[in-house]
């Protein structure tokens, strides 16, 4: 197979996958936002599990694809973030927590569903055998991309959610120097990425995870 057509092919396993993390993932968000006071999302639209409302040019196509190119060993994108007013929380130290929680809880919840999605792969009936290998491709890329975004997302580096946890977790002083690194954080990240630094640090942890749905899906 021609490296044009292996792209196209790993795309097309790919992108449902992470559209769906990402979204899903927004949406948790702006849902528990909604539910402890802020309506922002919500009256922006952006509670939908429509991708297009959740694109970002960068983070959801070119990041993907280029890792896609580049043979990375991991995949990993990112969509707009929803907007919150943390203002508008009924208790906003506690629940920038939760909204912030809620992403990574979200993506642990597809991990699962793909994890299904693997398993039903391998137990079809032989009238649904043509199903087989692309329902065992798509879910093997559906638990790794979302075990990816709970470690990912969990680094307590702001703006990222474990970041947005420490914040509210930490006493105020520690949570004020924290929240200063904010406009910088994801520059950080993008360094840590293509540096290879980042994967050295949570690769082993990535194994795991994703080996433990992978090994319950029966891959």
């Amino acid at each position: 197979m021609s490296d044009a057509a292996q792209f196209i092919q790993t795309l097309a396993i790919w992108a449902i996958p992470v559209l769906f993390a990402i979204t899903v993932h927004e949406v948790a968000h702006g849902w528990v936002a909604w539910k402890r006071g802020d309506p922002t999302a919500m009256l922006m639209g952006r509670l939908t599990l429509n991708p297009i409302k959740h694109i970002d040019p960068f983070g959801t196509i070119l990041l993907p694809g280029i890792l896609l190119l580049f043979h990375s060993p991991f995949l990993f994108g990112y969509a707009k973030p929803v907007p919150v007013n943390f203002g508008g929380l009924k208790d906003p130290k506690r629940d920038m927590v939760l909204v912030a929680i809620a992403g990574p809880a979200a993506n642990l919840l597809m991990a699962f569903f793909w994890t299904l999605v693997l398993w039903l792969g391998g137990h079809l009936p032989g009238a649904l055998a043509y199903l087989d290998e692309p329902m065992q491709l798509m879910g093997k890329a559906g638990i790794m991309i979302n075990v990816i975004l709970i470690i990912f997302n969990l680094i307590p580096i702001p703006p990222l959610d474990g970041g947005r946890v420490a914040v509210g977790l930490l006493p105020p002083s520690a949570s004020i120097a924290l929240s200063r690194i904010e406009p910088y954080g994801f520059i950080i990240l993008i360094l840590l990425l293509f540096t290879g630094v980042l994967w050295s640090v949570l690769g082993p942890l990535f194994l795991m995870m994703s080996n433990f749905f992978l090994t319950m899906g029966g891959w």
